[in-house]
């Protein structure tokens, strides 16, 4: 028989697991894990976070596929790359490794 405290622990350790496994931007990763906003644009937060909350509970590209986000893969050299509009020509870039996002970083097209 599996203990009640077993059974916690496990569904604990689940719960708790991180998506997004690394950050190339020190801002998102500071607003990810801290809620510190500085170093980023007032006016792009409240998506910012949007994206990183929806980013933290993808399993694949395919799941960042949301209206307003426009996903789209990267082409050339950075081909397993994805990328999701912020606003205008800002996005968010990421891999994916297995079921993990990573290499999150904050980029301006132009």
């Amino acid at each position: 028989m599996v203990s009640a405290d077993f059974l916690t622990l496990v569904t604990l350790q689940v719960t708790l697991r991180e998506m997004i496994v690394s950050f190339r931007h020190r801002g998102l990763e500071r607003l990810h894990v801290r809620g510190d906003r500085r170093r980023l644009n007032p006016d792009h937060v409240g998506k910012i976070e949007r994206i990183l909350d929806r980013l933290e509970v993808s399993e694949s590209p395919v799941q960042m596929d949301l209206p307003g986000f426009r996903l789209h893969r990267l082409r050339g050299r950075l081909g397993d790359t994805w990328a999701v509009t912020v606003s205008a020509n800002w996005r968010i870039t990421f891999r994916f490794e297995g079921r993990n996002a990573s290499d999150v970083d904050l980029v301006d097209y132009h």
